[in-house]
């Protein structure tokens, strides 16, 4: 798959299957590469899905000269839909950046965002995700990578998950594998997120908007959630009070994908 001088770095990014388009953007990862078993089973044979590298990560450049803001990250965003001539995009966003980026696409330039889908996301940020998020970073930076891996996996997961899982979730081919050796493109990251505040720019989407609420998430819980759709016009919103930060297992895999199409079959 090519890589692009878009925005001022070169980017990697993938198009895979065909029909409407919907941009997939998760956290502090990528869906590309060896990771497409991420995403919903079957979305590539029913729809053309766009992924990408953040920049610092896998194929993609960063120019650290630049400060990293959602800003900058939604920019590349709109910079590759731009690139591949592409309107009208269902834009989907899960577990941290790649939401708020949604939304920055949705808000800064509505000719592109089709529909939009949040979850695990947040639209201003107060101490207790902001003291989080820079915990995961102080972790990394001090303890290294693998215990950065297991203090975010602990809070992402079940318990019953993650005593099930554990030996698949942690280690080199874990969760969050793409920042193994990459502690800036992490602090980049936390950057990002830490200084992030929509919340009273929100009312400038106009898309359809599905907030998924999950009740047991210790990150971006309905806490910081709530707020998006309430700020969102005629944003509907959905609480799965069984579902952690990362949808993981079988049954919950099949309730989001089905949730997903029929969204998507909606608009």
């Amino acid at each position: 798959m090519p890589i692009a001088r878009i925005n001022d770095h070169d980017m990697y990014y993938e198009v895979l299957g065909k029909g409407d388009s919907i941009l997939c953007m998760g956290g502090w990862g990528t869906f590309a590469h060896d990771n497409h078993h991420h995403l919903a089973r079957g979305l590539t044979d029913r729809y053309q899905v766009i992924l990408f590298d953040y920049r610092g990560i896998c194929d993609s450049s960063d120019d650290l000269s630049i400060p990293s803001t959602m800003q900058l990250h939604a920019a590349d965003a709109i910079a590759l839909l731009d690139h591949l001539k592409l309107k009208n995009v269902h834009l989907m966003g899960l577990v941290g950046i790649g939401a708020c980026v949604c939304q920055e696409i949705a808000m800064q330039r509505p000719d592109l965002a089709r529909s939009m889908l949040n979850m695990g996301a947040w639209c201003e940020v107060d101490d207790f995700l902001r003291d989080q998020l820079e915990m995961f970073r102080w972790i990394h930076e001090k303890c290294g990578f693998y215990e950065f891996q297991q203090a975010v996996t602990l809070l992402s997961f079940t318990p019953d998950y993650y005593n099930a899982n554990k030996s698949k979730l942690l280690g080199p081919q874990g969760g969050w594998k793409e920042l193994i050796g990459k502690f800036v493109t992490h602090s980049r990251f936390v950057d990002a997120c830490v200084n992030y505040d929509a919340k009273d720019r929100l009312a400038a989407v106009r898309c359809p908007a599905l907030i998924i609420h999950a009740g047991l998430d210790q990150v971006t819980s309905p806490r910081t959630t709530i707020p998006i759709e309430k700020a969102i016009p005629g944003a509907k919103g959905i609480l799965w009070d069984d579902v952690a930060h990362v949808v993981a297992g079988k049954e919950q895999k099949i309730r989001f994908a089905n949730t997903l199409f029929d969204w998507l079959k909606q608009n």
